[in-house]
């Protein structure tokens, strides 16, 4: 949500992003009940004002000169309230659309921001790392994953429906290895690892931007206000909701969790393998800091480079990409994606993300600081997909797969595998 001035004062500019981000918002419209909103509430406040004038004065008539006295008195009164009444509805409505379109209203876009209409228009930054050139077919994950008795979608889908899996053996090694090396790289550059909330109110996917636009790809819990998330960047943003933080060093948190996401609108797109599933993990990095703009894009670059660096250790072969403003969320005023080559795509898919929010989120959720000067202001908050997970299996096993089947462990992930060096149809655990 953004400053109600600076949307006056920025009118053609919020109009045309909404526009670029394709979200359907009026900027016209919303002053209009901002208008309506302010008229009909000073409206309110001086009939207020002028039935508690005249209130009292009742019974001081009533007392000096008896019951009749008051009449006229008691009917202007009446009047009052009748007229406030239909007033504080008109208000309730005016409130009710304001907020509304206030929801709807998108942060602005960094000026080093590509204009684009979809994931087609990103602009490869840099690229590390050559894609492997295979002297044989390579199999993709869902046969490197079925050889190895590691991933069974067929059993995901009897059990639970389309885009749901089992993972069994060395697959959930993986799975959790990859966590593990990501979540202890986050430990020692100082982050707090926090266990976090799966279920949460609605309140706090409002807050952190996800509601209104993103309800159709959440899942909500039957007959109760409670919704499961689909990245712990809701709860880690949701720990100071309505706080005031000290943030003279930046607050970096990080959690490992599970996520879930109903993918309405993604029919036909991604269906193969492990690619876009309901249920997967993740390692969130999130950032609070001052808002202050330099800051801002010098932590965006690090946590961005975090991941870069769990990537590196992986020894994947990616890509990072400036996302163009028709790729990008409501919330987001600046965003990278980075893509991993995925050797049965041909292709690089998206693995991670890093967003810069300047203080949309925290002007929701309300979380401030004390300035140099003892002033109130809203932090800025940043977040980043250290690595999610089984999508990171889909170039870990295709990348390091070799000619008889047998697929490489990386080094950094070897002492998360019982020090297993390569996966074979021989291994016990496949």
């Amino acid at each position: 949500m953004l400053d109600g001035k600076w949307i006056r004062e920025h009118q053609e500019q919020v109009q045309q992003v909404a526009e670029d981000k394709g979200i359907e918002l009026s900027v016209p419209e919303l002053l209009h009940w901002d208008d309506q909103r302010r008229a009909l509430l000073q409206e309110v406040e001086r009939i207020r004002q002028e039935r508690n004038r005249l209130t009292p004065q009742i019974e001081v008539q009533i007392r000096e000169q008896g019951p009749d006295a008051a009449a006229a008195l008691k009917e202007e009164v009446k009047q009052l309230n009748r007229r406030l009444s239909g007033l504080e509805k008109e208000l309730e409505e005016a409130g009710r659309e304001y907020r509304r379109l206030m929801l709807l209203v998108p942060s602005p876009v960094s000026p080093d921001t590509p204009k684009g209409l979809s994931d087609l228009d990103n602009v490869v930054v840099k690229q590390i790392g050559e894609p492997p050139a295979f002297e044989f077919t390579p199999r993709d994950h869902v046969a490197l994953g079925e050889q190895h008795r590691m991933i069974d979608i067929p059993r995901g889908v009897k059990t639970a429906g389309a885009r749901n899996y089992y993972l069994s053996g060395t697959g959930v090694l993986l799975h959790r290895a990859v966590q593990q090396l990501a979540v202890d790289l986050l430990a020692a550059k100082g982050f707090t690892l926090l266990e976090v909330p799966l279920m949460v109110r609605s309140e706090a996917l409002v807050n952190t931007g996800f509601f209104p636009l993103g309800v159709d790809q959440t899942y909500r819990m039957a007959e109760d206000d409670r919704w499961l998330v689909g990245t712990a960047e809701v709860p880690l943003v949701s720990y100071y909701d309505h706080e005031i933080v000290d943030v003279t060093h930046p607050i970096k948190l990080a959690a490992a969790s599970l996520c879930f996401r109903s993918e309405v609108g993604s029919a036909g797109r991604d269906v193969h393998g492990l690619y876009r599933v309901h249920q997967f993990s993740k390692v969130e990095q999130v950032v609070l800091c001052e808002n202050n703009p330099e800051l801002s894009e010098q932590l965006f670059q690090e946590i961005t480079q975090n991941a870069e660096e769990l990537l590196q250790l992986l020894e994947l072969p990616y890509r990072v990409m400036a996302v163009c403003t028709g790729d990008m969320s409501q919330k987001t005023y600046k965003q990278y994606d980075i893509e991993t080559w995925m050797p049965s795509r041909g292709a690089y898919g998206e693995t991670h993300s890093s967003s810069q929010l300047l203080d949309f989120q925290a002007r929701r959720s309300n979380i401030r600081y004390k300035d140099q000067n003892g002033k109130l202001q809203y932090c800025y908050t940043l977040n980043n997909t250290m690595v999610a997970s089984p999508r990171i299996l889909i170039p870990l096993l295709e990348n390091h797969q070799e000619e008889d089947g047998s697929i490489r462990i990386p080094h950094a992930l070897r002492k998360y595998m019982n020090g297993l060096e390569r996966l074979t149809s021989l291994n016990p655990e496949g």
